[in-house]
């Protein structure tokens, strides 16, 4: 398939997807929408069905319960590789990810085999965020590269891959669900010397509501990031 993909999981974020959706058709052509919503209170997903009737390249899945969004990507991800999309972007709902960089995404990702954006090689990348967030942000960056002794931006949702080149049994072998999801799939994919682009981004704060992470999912993820670095 000569197109590309952009996956979004999505929870409570009614107050965002409108905006969300306009924004990207502002900054891409030529590329369907994938939606996972894990069954949100908020409705969301009506919103989107109602968005759907006017832009038939929205496909949308409707999960149980909330899941993860580790799962959701890796669910996300699957079917875009058995679909056979070019390539893939994943993206967050709430806003922070702004669409404008997607475009040379899609172009560093021709001579590499994943791009990733990195909030760290700007200074104040972070804008409008709140003290505890940054600091929670350079801890985990700090802890992740000391540990897994590797310096990328791990922990990011906003991410291209190259169909063509990545293993999608390689994307697999991250067994969290969670937000480590993402360090550990990189990590799987710096060990196996995939090509790994970075490029520079801003991230403004969410568009409307709050984060969905919690206390327990910050100690789980210490307790993960411990349990995979013994076992490196």
């Amino acid at each position: 398939m000569n197109k590309n993909l952009i996956i979004i999981p999505t929870y409570n974020e009614k107050t965002n997807i409108k905006f969300l959706i306009n924004n990207l058709y502002k900054h891409q052509r030529n590329f369907d929408l994938l939606f996972i919503d894990d069954n949100s209170p908020d409705k969301t997903a009506e919103i989107i069905k109602k968005i759907q009737l006017k832009k038939k390249n929205i496909i949308l899945f409707i999960r149980k319960k909330k899941a993860g969004i580790g799962s959701a990507h890796k669910m996300g991800l699957n079917w875009a590789f058995k679909k056979r999309y070019k390539k893939i972007i994943t993206m967050d709902a709430d806003g922070t990810h702004h669409p404008r960089y997607i475009k040379k995404m899609l172009k560093e990702s021709d001579k590499s085999h994943l791009v990733i954006t990195n909030r760290f090689l700007k200074k104040n990348s972070l804008q409008g965020w709140t003290i505890l967030r940054i600091f929670i942000t350079n801890l985990r960056h700090f802890l992740i590269k000391s540990l897994l002794n590797f310096s990328y931006d791990a922990s990011g949702a906003f991410r291209c891959y190259n169909v063509s080149k990545v293993n999608i049994r390689d994307i697999n072998q991250a067994k969290d669900n969670g937000y480590s999801f993402f360090w550990e799939s990189l990590f799987i994919f710096y060990k196996k010397k995939y090509i790994i682009k970075e490029i520079p981004v801003v991230l403004s704060s969410r568009y409307y509501g709050s984060s969905k992470m919690k206390i327990s999912d910050i100690i789980y993820a210490l307790f993960y990031l411990i349990k995979v670095f013994l076992k490196k």
